[in-house]
């Protein structure tokens, strides 16, 4: 369990990056949904150590009991943590083998035998066995993006942190990304930072919703869309009354079917003739919470 209070942080331009951040996140998958500009990024650095909270707290459950205090004791944290970053470099005259073998001598597996063991079988266990002799530069995407979660596994972290880990990847390879996070969310607390909604819909138990530094929602992705039910209703409106909608009604979102407008309007009851009700879904659940938000401000 990673438990988060009241953490804040404001750049030196003035922005309000963290606002009295609250989360309480259990083993496995853990989804954290925000547009760009959310505060995604500041969360997950801060709790991977690469910068400083203006205030508040952060402890995680240490193996075989205690806590850590992430904010302070950041060597211990280091030892118990995995990270990919949004832009995860790697050396592209280099091997898979022989980088994650360095990446693991960094990590503190000194002993030669064993950390052969380790690197052979991360290598194994992201399917890139096969690969492994190759060099980076010639890997693709999701190949690039499996090499780096073999490398946040370096040493058995409690705390996983994947930040925007499908963006760019193609179908098959995001799939392929997904499961192997599935996986390993079975086995520590995996935190998979996202504006992707399928995403969380697919994998992740728990979730929050983030939004200029604030949390609008957490909790279970079903009880949340559970608690849209049969407030979402969706028209096929022309783009000339489009603007008329959005104006007098809560347009959740509008997609083009056949060059015309089909909006989603969130509502307690019918918005009007020609409209029917649809059952929610997490993307529904999702603007609801931007545009209530936006209202807020």
């Amino acid at each position: 369990m990673l438990t988060i209070r009241n953490l804040c942080k404001t750049y030196a331009n003035g922005v309000h990056a963290l606002n009295d951040v609250n989360l309480d996140i259990p083993r496995g998958m853990f989804g954290l949904l925000g547009p760009n500009g959310a505060g995604k990024s500041s969360l997950m650095r801060t709790l991977a150590t690469l910068q400083d909270a203006d205030r508040g707290s952060a402890t995680l459950e240490a193996e075989g009991g205690g806590h850590i205090d992430v904010l302070r004791d950041k060597d211990a944290v280091r030892r118990q943590l995995g990270y990919l970053p949004q832009d995860f470099g790697v050396y592209p005259k280099v091997s898979a083998e022989d980088l994650l073998e360095h990446f693991a001598v960094l990590k503190g597996l000194s002993e030669r035998k064993q950390r052969r063991e380790v690197v052979d079988g991360l290598l194994r266990q992201v399917n890139l066995w096969d690969a492994r002799k190759r060099n980076l530069g010639g890997f693709s995407g999701g190949m690039r993006q499996r090499f780096g979660i073999a490398q946040a596994l370096l040493g058995s972290p409690r705390l996983v942190i994947v930040d925007e880990p499908t963006a760019g990847l193609d179908p098959e390879e995001r799939n392929r990304f997904l499961n192997l996070l599935a996986e390993i969310g079975e086995r520590v607390a995996v935190i998979l930072s996202t504006h992707i909604v399928e995403d969380v819909t697919d994998l992740c138990p728990t979730m929050a919703i983030l939004n200029k530094g604030q949390v609008l929602l957490t909790g279970r992705p079903v009880d949340a869309i559970d608690a849209l039910r049969a407030q979402v209703w969706r028209k096929q409106v022309s783009k000339a009354a489009l603007a008329e909608y959005e104006a007098n009604h809560t347009v959740l979102s509008t997609r083009l079917v056949a060059g015309q407008p089909v909006i989603h309007i969130f509502a307690p009851q019918s918005p009007g003739a020609g409209f029917e009700a649809v059952a929610p879904d997490l993307e529904d659940v999702y603007f609801q919470r931007l545009r209530q938000h936006a209202k807020a401000a």
